[in-house]
């Protein structure tokens, strides 16, 4: 497609938007003028879908008239509250629904994952990471290699950007894993970088790993929602999420984890176990030993956080009424292609960005470095009603995302960013 810098071409594309709807589905914040805020946060915090209010308030209501009774008398009982959200969620990562379960949040996930996973020998002890990581990534693979009495210094392997570059060829981890197949136990790689906004090749990474005997743990934090996925056909082992950015579920919401199907189906496989890990079927006889329901089940702790998983059904049923991720990555593509060709227009010497040009190496999140008083520069574009973040020590972390964003704030941020030359 060939891009305008015009507004009037921007209000065509919102007016041939099929996904311009949504956008009245959510609640957009205001600035001090009044005004909806150009919000490009989704990568941190996603808005809140309207729906969830009737949802969340027919939670306390239930809680209010039934008190104990609500665990199976609620309209959505609350004992078996997570099983709902299975197969949307299921949809959402590309896996079949025994592989999912929504719990938790994303770290302490990740540490019962590698209570599974991550099973040091003598000879195969390390974990292969990008960096930058997500910082409590780092500190949650940190601390499971030293609960392993081991150190992190002879067990973590970093994939780097080459001297110059921003982002990490793929070329470069899987050489990473054919240096290192001997001694490598897991690879833990995000789906889409924090900071760059990099798209990982999941399926050649998975593939290169798996064929040394390697497990392979994605964290889809900011992936999910964002991207299209499909965990199990990339045969990836486990992965973990948030989803309280793209998947708009509200702060602190229920986070989920995948495990492959032979793995979530397999009961003696070692794990973290707790109340509502065990079968369903003998939960209630109070036995001592327990006994792992053979699904993703199997490595719940505990009981469903009602307060924290209503939201999430409200956010989930957006997506389902919006098709899915295919029509959603198709104007993410337009979206963000449309913001990088702007930029790139303006011309200006007081930023570049950073994630990658190629649209099937990137989500929706353009970073944009800026060369000069970083952090006055972002100051200016949050005066100006804009709603982003940023990240230490000079980038500018820009999500417009295709829910409820639209072409004409793409546009009018670029105004914004080019008149401060």
């Amino acid at each position: 497609m060939t891009f305008s810098a015009d507004e009037n071409f921007t209000k065509q594309l919102d007016a041939e938007d099929p996904l311009r709807r949504f956008r009245e589905e959510f609640h957009v914040p205001l600035g001090k003028d009044g005004k909806p805020l150009i919000y490009f946060a989704g990568n941190s915090l996603g808005l809140m879908p309207k729906s969830a209010r009737q949802i969340v308030d027919q939670e306390l209501d239930d809680w209010a008239r039934l008190g104990v009774d609500a665990h199976l008398d609620a309209k959505m009982p609350w004992y078996t509250y997570h099983e709902p959200l299975r197969e949307p969620t299921a949809r959402m990562v590309g896996a079949k629904p025994v592989e999912v379960i929504c719990m938790n949040s994303l770290t302490v996930n990740l540490h019962l994952m590698m209570a599974t996973f991550y099973r040091p020998t003598k000879s195969r002890f390390k974990i292969l990471m990008e960096d930058p990581a997500f910082p409590s990534d780092t500190y949650a693979i940190k601390t499971q290699i030293v609960h392993h009495g081991l150190d992190p210094k002879e067990a973590l392997i970093l994939a780097s950007p080459r001297k110059g570059e921003f982002s990490v060829r793929t070329e470069d981890i899987v050489d990473l894993i054919e240096k290192n197949r001997d001694t490598l136990a897991v690879v833990w790689i995000a789906g889409v970088n924090f900071f760059t906004g990099q798209l990982f090749d999941i399926p050649t990474i998975t593939k290169a790993a798996q064929k040394h005997g390697i497990t392979v743990g994605v964290d889809l934090a900011h992936a999910v929602g964002n991207v299209p996925l499909a965990m199990h056909d990339w045969n990836v082992d486990f992965a973990v999420w948030c989803s309280y950015k793209y998947l708009n579920a509200g702060p602190g919401a229920i986070a989920g984890a995948y495990l492959h199907e032979r793995h979530a189906t397999n009961t003696k496989l070692s794990r973290f176990a707790g109340w509502f890990g065990n079968d369903p079927n003998t939960r209630f006889q109070m036995e001592k030993e327990f006994i792992p329901v053979p699904s993703a089940d199997a490595w719940q702790v505990s009981n469903p956080p009602i307060f924290s998983m209503a939201p999430l059904r409200a956010s989930l049923s957006i997506f389902d009424e919006a098709g899915g991720m295919e029509p959603l990555r198709a104007k993410s593509i337009k979206l963000t292609g449309y913001l990088e060709f702007l930029l790139s227009n303006a011309g200006s010497k007081r930023y570049s960005v950073i994630t990658p040009s190629d649209t099937n190496a990137r989500g929706c999140q353009l970073s944009i470095l800026a060369h000069e008083h970083p952090k006055e520069l972002f100051k200016e574009i949050q005066a100006a009603g804009v709603k982003c973040d940023f990240r230490e020590p000079n980038v500018i972390r820009v999500a417009p995302t295709s829910l409820y964003n639209t072409f004409h704030e793409v546009w009018r941020f670029a105004e914004i960013l080019s008149a401060h030359k």
